[in-house]
């Protein structure tokens, strides 16, 4: 059984309280706030040592890792984050000053986005570190950005470049939060996810959820630098485009918008993200499934993300 199959029929018949806005199968969940004007958002992910992190990895990039990817969620749903809980655990035989710097890169991330760390646990864990972190994020009522909401003549856009991110920057990226509260302050968000799993399988989910489908430009798909040299130097490596498409582990945002916003959204964010690199890659089509043009014409894409348990 495959990661989503076996997510699918764990959370098929959950409980669901009054205050549950939007439950399992988006980047968050959002519930109602006992305060006026804000909804909660809430959010736990996990880093698990020879998965997502080499042994021997610099702690303080770990660190930043572990907050940053729970970080990038809230961004997917347009959100600002507020505190956090850290779950870490340890082989018997650990270095001590090795966890303290795992923390000063969780704590320097965290100040930096003015989050609060509010507790956690320790415990342990026979062979490799792994560290879990929930966070609490707010977002004004009615405007947390689900996946649900994209529509026919949508025009689909992902921000900076895609592929290759394990040649170091999956330890380092910065999560797109300012980027998305401006996205979701003057334009109209259809529909968001962060990239962590590859385009090619994290579009997926917003065209399920929208039950709708796409069609992409090769040519217009951002492929970063790291990208491409692989695919030059080493004979076991991807083709560039595949890689962008399937890689994963980007923590880029892939939203859409009505097609009519698009040179305008393209216009004022190279005025505002001078350094920051944003793509219109496709539109969002009534048919279902994605189509992947180039040069030779339109073709269903194959290409699917990683995913755990396949």
């Amino acid at each position: 059984m495959k990661e989503f199959e076996l997510i699918e029929l764990l959370t098929k018949n959950l409980p669901q309280g009054k205050n549950v806005v939007a439950g399992p199968g988006d980047d968050c969940a959002v519930l109602k706030s006992p305060g006026a004007g804000e909804s909660l958002l809430f959010k736990t992910d996990a880093i698990v040592e020879g998965v997502h992190f080499e042994p021997g990895a610099a702690p303080e990039r770990i660190g930043h890792k572990a907050l940053a990817r729970v970080l990038s969620d809230i961004a997917a749903m347009a959100g600002a984050p507020e505190a956090a809980l850290i779950t870490i655990g340890l082989p018997r035989k650990f270095d001590a000053d090795y966890v303290q710097r795992i923390y000063n890169g969780i704590s320097r991330l965290a100040a930096r986005h003015k989050v609060s760390i509010v507790g956690g646990e320790t415990t342990t864990n026979p062979d490799r570190i792994f560290i879990s972190i929930s966070l609490l994020g707010r977002v004004e009522n009615g405007r947390a950005v689900l996946r649900s909401g994209a529509r026919d003549g949508d025009a689909i856009f992902v921000t900076g470049e895609l592929g290759g991110s394990l040649s170091g920057r999956h330890l380092e990226f910065e999560p797109r939060l300012d980027e998305a509260r401006w996205l979701a302050a003057n334009w109209d968000l259809h529909s968001m996810i962060d990239l962590s799993d590859g385009l090619a399988g994290d579009i997926r989910h917003i065209l399920k959820a929208s039950e709708v489908g796409a069609e992409l430009l090769a040519s217009a798909i951002p492929i970063s630098r790291a990208a491409k040299i692989a695919s030059k130097t080493k004979s076991t490596a991807k083709p560039a485009l595949v890689a962008a498409l399937t890689d994963g582990e980007d923590f880029e945002l892939l939203f859409t918008v009505p097609g009519r916003q698009a040179v305008p959204l393209l216009d004022a964010w190279k005025a505002t993200f001078k350094t920051l690199r944003l793509s219109c890659i496709g539109k969002i089509t009534k048919q279902p499934g994605i189509l992947l043009r180039d040069k030779s014409g339109a073709r269903p894409l194959t290409a699917h993300g990683y995913a755990h348990l396949a």
